[in-house]
């Protein structure tokens, strides 16, 4: 469950990926699979993290200011109510539906924007993995806390989120090295596969960083397989079946990855990609075991 950035809408809550760029998510945000009832707590959790990715995010901003800002959201989260409007709007919505304590997973979010700031490279797998589980997790937890999900879904919804994210990172790691000066491919996994660091800058892959890809994609596949029991594992026959939709799309995006050069052009999964995805989330939806919810 992550956000992240392709159309058509932004990331699936069930996978935080978050968009680098309104209107270029991989994943939906809020889809008709969830429970209207809960989507206002969606929609209103997606605006407080999409505004601190954009302070994050911001050129023209110095990193004090951002900090300061990022510090401000946090406050609003704690229950500050001169902070930020959207946090106050995003704590009376969870309120109104009993889950105030799913806050928490968007002030745990706030680490990962912090660290954005700094924008020290990820060093090995285990560094890229820990921003995820402040990046990305959380968003999958959210869900869950939302949909009364017990705690037996965690490894499996965490092992997508985090999916989603590195997925996501290999999708803009161009664009995040020239825009941000951000790298989260590992730098050992580069210099492993005989690429520097540089390579980031030209306009396609050269044989090391592909090596570099390839291999980052084996970790995340290994992920995937992971999350793939999560749908077993709801109760909700709703947030089942966008785990399904989610996991369709991450693993076409995967193959997609794997076969282009997202240096070279844009790699997002294409419309049959997202029609296949559909039709395993309505599929599931329709023909889930008995004695799940339908929230």
């Amino acid at each position: 469950m992550a956000y992240s950035s392709s159309p058509p809408a932004p990331a699936d809550p069930l996978a935080v990926n978050l968009p680098r760029a309104p209107g270029r998510e991989n994943f939906p945000v809020a889809s008709v699979l969830i429970a209207s009832h809960l989507r206002p707590a969606i929609r209103a959790f997606y605006d407080v993290v999409r505004h601190a990715d954009d302070i994050a995010d911001d050129p023209h901003l110095p990193s004090a200011e951002k900090a300061r800002r990022i510090d401000r959201i946090a406050a609003g989260l704690n229950g500050d109510r001169t902070g930020d409007g959207r946090t106050i709007h995003l704590l009376e919505v969870l309120d109104a539906t009993g889950h105030r304590p799913a806050a928490r997973h968007a002030l745990r979010m706030m680490d990962a924007f912090r660290a954005d700031i700094r924008s020290e490279p990820c060093r090995d797998w285990s560094d890229l993995a820990e921003y995820c589980r402040a990046s990305a997790d959380p968003v999958g937890r959210f869900l869950l806390d939302l949909h009364d999900e017990g705690s037996g879904a965690h490894e499996a919804s965490d092992a997508l989120c985090t999916a989603l994210q590195i997925l996501n990172h290999l999708q803009d790691m161009g664009e995040d090295r020239r825009a941000l000066g951000r790298v989260y491919l590992p730098l050992a996994m580069i210099a492993e596969a005989g690429g520097r660091v540089e390579d980031l800058d030209r306009p396609a892959l050269t044989p090391g960083l592909r090596g570099a890809v390839d291999r980052a994609l084996a970790r995340t596949g290994d992920l995937l397989d992971r999350a793939a029991e999560l749908p077993s594992l709801l109760r909700s026959r709703r947030l089942a079946a966008e785990a399904r939709t989610i996991l369709s799309l991450a693993r076409s995006l995967s193959r997609r990855l794997r076969d282009s050069d997202p240096l070279a052009h844009r790699v997002a999964p294409t419309r049959p990609d997202a029609a296949r995805a559909v039709a395993a989330g309505v599929l599931s939806l329709a023909g889930v075991g008995r004695g799940r919810t339908a929230t």
